[in-house]
């Protein structure tokens, strides 16, 4: 886990009352909910892949307050180091898209006062994008331009030492046993992972469902720019997931890595958790 942060319940969950969602997922006298910035590492013999960098460091003090961020600065890092490796080691970081609690943490700050600038924090690592989403992140609406900061991503353009960007355009098997697959309810171009191993399906479902308690059609969250396309994303996924025993990962749900979905009599989802220690 790389942080944890708030969100405004209401936002999280649409158009769903309050004392419905505040069931299983209870907000603070701000109203916002827990949430965690969950990322993916994984590991081949000859390269190390991460899934997504968190929130990120790159916030002043009014900020960190507004979001409730804490525990986080150095998270990803000493993360990396449990398992013997360092920013320095990854080979590829996977952007599921550009939103701040996604992209943040590919940069840092570098030096001081005047001389402080934004560089990559994974300098030997190609990162992935959908190209439909990186257009939309250098040009979004203003109904969701707050959720992309362009200090986030720019750097790839701006900085002569970025590490190189690769954009993929829609569905594509970008590495042995990883598939990408667009999604556009909640913004333009975001993209689920498929991973394949041998003994599992994983499918990383980054802001299509945020946390288990997104898995039923109405749960949308009121960031989502298209959200009746959401729902039918939604149904598509978990109706694979269901019929095939995938493994969902959930990248904000503050308690639930992974998760089988399983069909009540009505058909209607929902998440058992699994407890996996790779």
């Amino acid at each position: 886990m790389e942080a944890r942060f708030g969100l405004d319940g209401g936002a999280m969950f649409g158009i769903i009352p309050r004392p419905l969602w505040e069931r299983t997922n209870p907000a603070d006298a701000q109203n916002r909910i827990d949430m965690a910035c969950r990322c993916l590492l994984v590991e081949y013999p000859d390269r190390n892949v991460l899934v997504d960098c968190g929130i990120g460091s790159k916030w002043s003090q009014k900020e960190r307050g507004i979001y409730n961020i804490n525990a986080q600065d150095t998270a990803l890092t000493e993360a990396l180091n449990a398992r013997g490796l360092s920013p320095a080691d990854i080979d590829d970081v996977i952007l599921t898209h550009l939103h701040f609690d996604h992209v943040g943490g590919a940069s840092e700050f570098a030096g001081e006062g005047d001389a402080q600038r934004v560089r990559a924090t994974f300098a030997n690592a190609r990162h992935w994008v959908q190209r439909r989403n990186w257009a939309w992140a250098n040009g979004p609406s203003a109904r969701d331009g707050g959720s992309y900061r362009p200090i986030d991503f720019t750097f790839f353009e701006t900085q002569a030492d970025a590490p190189p960007l690769e954009l993929v355009d829609g569905i594509a098997e970008i590495m042995p046993g990883i598939e990408v697959l667009p999604m556009h309810g909640h913004t333009f171009g975001m993209q689920v992972l498929k991973i394949t191993t041998a003994e599992h399906t994983f499918a990383y479902v980054a802001d299509l469902i945020p946390t288990t308690s997104h898995m039923r059609d109405p749960y949308v969250m009121g960031y989502d720019i298209q959200p009746l396309v959401t729902v039918e994303e939604k149904r598509g996924l978990l109706y694979e997931a269901s019929r095939n025993d995938w493994i969902l990962i959930f990248g904000h749900d503050p308690s639930t890595s992974f998760a089988r979905v399983e069909l009540d009599k009505r058909g209607r989802p929902s998440a058992v958790p699994l407890d996996i220690d790779f």
